[in-house]
C-alpha cells in the first residue's frame, strides 16, 4: 500500500528510506512540489519543510523527519482530501441555498441497500440537527450531492488506493461535480465499530460537500484521521459553530436579519457574548473627530466601536464603516506606526487605514504562514516589540514587522508562553492595552 514504508540500514551512515510512500502522503495532502525538471534529488529542505507542516498539523513534534509517530499518522487510514486545501479551489465556498438534495448512484455490497440509505440519511441528518439546512433525498443524476462506492480510478483524477489508505473524498459546493462524495468500496464498510463505519465518514465527507476543511481539533468530525468511536454527539461544538458560520443567512443586511438581530441587540449584556476579533484606531473617521484611539469590536458582520474617552458607542453593519468589507472579520490588528489595520477574513487579508480599504485583498502567505492555515483566530500587535503574535488552534507565531518575518522557533503551543491560559477552547479575539494581552 501507498502508506508503507521501507527503510534501508546502512553501517556508518543515517537511515534512509523509499520516498514513494512519504512523498505521495506529502504532495498530495501537504503541497509538496516536485524539482525543477532537470534537478535529479529533491531538496531536504523542501521535503523537510514540508513534514513540519504535518506536524504542526496533528499536534506532533516539530523536527522536520520521518520519526516514528510521523509515520504512524501517515499510515492511519483518513479522508482523502487535502489538508492544505481542498478539492473545491475552482468552485463555491458554500451552497447559496438551505435545501440541498442528494442521491445515491452506485452501492456497496458489505451493507443492504436499506441499512446504506439509513445510515447515509443519519448522516445528513446530523447537520440538518444544528443548522437551518435541510437535506432532501432526489431520485435522479443532478441532485446537488451525488454519492456512490467506486474502486480505485472512477473518473475524477483522484483515484482510491485498497483497503485502508483513503476512505473517501468529497468535493467542495459549486456545480457539476461539486458536492459529489465518493467511498472507496475496498474498505469494510459497516454500520458499527468493526471495519469502517459508515455514518461516520459518510457524516465526515458531507462536512466538506457543504464546504468545510479539515480541523486540527482531533475531537471535530471534521479531524482528517479516521476514528471509529466518537465521543458523545457525532458533531463536536467546533463542526456546529463552523457549520452555522458558513451558512448564516446572507439575503439580509445584519440589521434585517430577524436571527441576528435580537442576538447582538438584546443579549449583547449576555454573559456567554463574545466577540469575533478586537482592534483599535487612532485616525480620523468621516462619521467623528478622534482625539485618541478606539476600540473596534466585530461580532459576525456587525461592529461596535467604542472610543477611550467617550460614553457613547457607535455600532452597526462593518459595511457601514467599511465599503468593500461585508462579510465577518476572523482577526484584526492595528499597527500604530504605520496607521494602518489588518483584517483577516479566512485565507484573506484586507488593509483598512481609517475607514478606507487599501487595494485587493492578499492570502495569508503573504506573513509566511504554512499552506495549510487556511483561518486565524485571533492577532494582536504589541507596540513596544513591533511583532504581531497570531493564534490559530492551540499554536501561535511571532511576526516582526520590521523585518516582514516570522521569528525563528515558532509555531509554539500557547499554554508554554501562557501558563494557565485554558488552550482546550479556541481563543476568539486579543488586544493589547495597558501593557497587558
Amino acid at each position: 500500500k501507498w502508506y508503507m514504508l521501507i527503510f534501508l540500514y546502512s553501517a556508518g551512515a543515517s537511515n534512509t528510506f523509499s520516498p514513494t510512500a512519504t512523498s505521495k502522503y506529502l504532495k498530495h495532502f501537504y503541497d509538496l512540489k516536485d524539482e525543477p525538471t532537470g534537478r535529479g534529488k529533491r531538496s531536504d529542505s523542501t521535503f523537510s519543510s514540508s513534514v513540519k507542516d504535518m506536524q504542526i498539523f496533528f499536534g506532533l513534534n516539530v523536527t522536520g523527519s520521518l520519526d516514528s509517530q510521523t509515520l504512524d499518522v501517515m499510515k492511519t487510514p483518513r479522508c482523502g482530501v487535502p489538508d492544505v486545501h481542498d478539492y473545491s479551489l475552482t468552485q463555491s465556498t458554500r451552497w447559496n441555498k438551505n435545501q440541498i438534495t442528494y442521491n445515491i448512484g452506485r452501492y456497496t455490497s458489505r451493507l443492504p441497500r436499506s441499512t446504506v440509505d439509513s445510515l447515509i440519511e443519519s448522516a445528513f441528518n446530523a447537520w440538518s440537527a444544528v443548522s437551518g439546512l435541510k437535506f432532501v433525498r432526489a431520485h435522479r443524476n443532478n441532485a446537488d450531492i451525488m454519492m456512490e462506492f467506486v474502486t480505485y480510478a472512477h473518473g475524477d483524477l483522484y483515484p482510491f488506493d485498497g483497503q485502508r489508505g483513503t476512505l473517501a473524498h468529497a468535493f467542495g459546493p459549486g456545480p457539476g461535480i461539486g458536492g459529489d462524495t465518493h467511498f472507496d468500496d475496498n474498505e469494510q464498510w459497516t454500520a458499527g465499530p468493526k471495519g469502517k463505519n459508515t455514518l461516520v465518514v459518510a457524516a465526515h465527507e458531507i462536512g466538506h460537500a457543504l464546504g468545510l476543511r479539515h480541523s486540527r481539533n482531533p475531537d471535530s468530525l471534521m479531524y482528517p484521521n479516521y476514528r471509529a468511536s466518537r465521543p458523545g454527539n457525532l458533531l463536536s461544538l467546533e463542526d456546529i459553530a463552523n457549520i452555522n458560520a458558513l451558512y448564516r443567512p446572507v439575503q439580509l443586511p445584519i440589521y434585517l436579519n430577524p436571527w441576528l438581530f435580537p442576538r447582538l441587540m438584546q443579549d449583547r449584556c449576555a454573559p456567554d457574548m463574545s466577540f469575533d476579533a478586537v482592534s483599535t484606531v487612532g485616525d480620523t473617521l468621516a462619521y467623528v473627530l478622534l482625539q485618541d484611539t478606539f476600540m473596534f469590536c466585530f461580532l459576525i458582520r456587525y461592529l461596535w466601536i467604542k472610543h477611550n474617552a467617550q460614553p457613547d458607542i457607535k455600532e452597526g453593519p462593518i459595511s457601514n464603516f467599511m465599503p468593500k468589507i461585508e462579510t465577518s472579520i476572523d482577526a484584526a490588528y492595528r499597527i500604530p506606526r504605520k496607521n494602518t489595520q489588518h483584517h483577516f477574513i479566512e485565507s484573506m487579508f484586507w488593509t483598512v487605514k481609517g475607514s478606507t480599504v487599501r487595494g485587493k485583498p492578499r492570502p495569508l502567505s503573504h506573513f509566511g504562514f504554512p499552506v495549510w492555515v487556511q483561518e486565524l483566530d485571533a492577532a494582536v500587535h504589541i507596540v513596544k516589540t513591533g511583532r504581531t503574535l497570531f493564534f490559530v488552534h492551540d499554536i501561535y507565531w511571532s511576526y516582526n514587522e520590521n523585518k516582514r518575518v516570522m521569528e525563528y522557533g515558532y509555531p509554539k503551543y500557547i499554554y508554554e508562553d501562557f501558563p494557565g491560559l485554558n488552550t482546550t477552547e479556541t481563543i476568539n479575539a486579543a488586544l493589547h492595552k495597558e501593557g497587558k494581552i
